[in-house]
């Protein structure tokens, strides 16, 4: 047990877990359940944990997992399970761990993790994940980028060339972008 314990360790110094890190793991398998546990050391106050498994769910809330989701395999069901997930926080949740690795549970950890927070892949079950990292990426509503854009243009082989020649002659362009 000490090695799939020091993974989950590792996880936890990784995505610098503590009093204050609210903590999802995807998966109740032998790695979730001890992932579930290494949080709980490094004292995160909220820890939730979904599964598509009843009983592991069950061995995960004796464990003293705050809340558990049941989960199915279906991915097009990732954006009602990510509601379910959150509702369960009851806040942000700050650090993903991914203790199964599959498409689905990396999507749903994606989704489920506040913008600037951290998903760590714990376990891998398929040999290639496909990731929606676009979405993942693009959500921060932190920084508001709308005051660097000095001029619009429109798509016309003449609007193209105005763009085209503003950006290149520097003055008070800032940002120019095209309306399509």
């Amino acid at each position: 047990m000490y090695e799939p314990l020091s993974v989950s360790v590792h996880a936890c110094h990784w995505a610098n877990v503590g009093p204050e890190t609210n903590v999802l793991v995807m998966g109740a398998g032998p790695i979730g359940l001890i992932t579930l546990l290494a949080p709980r050391a490094f004292e995160a106050p909220r820890i939730v944990v979904a599964d598509v498994n009843d009983h592991r769910l069950s061995v995960a809330k004796a464990l003293s997992a705050h809340e558990i989701v049941k989960v199915s395999t279906n991915i097009e069901e990732v954006a009602e399970e990510v509601a379910k997930i959150k509702e369960a926080m009851g806040t942000r949740v700050y650090v993903s761990f991914d203790c199964a690795g599959f498409n689905k549970t990396m999507a749903t950890a994606l989704s489920a993790t506040g913008s600037g927070g951290k998903v760590c892949l714990v376990g891998m079950a398929q040999r290639e994940l496909t990731l929606p990292l676009t979405s993942a990426a693009a959500r921060s509503s932190k920084v508001d980028v709308k005051p660097l854009i000095t001029h619009r243009f429109g798509f016309s082989q003449k609007e193209v060339e105005k763009a085209f020649e503003t950006s290149a002659g520097g003055g008070n362009a800032i940002k120019v972008i095209f309306n399509l």
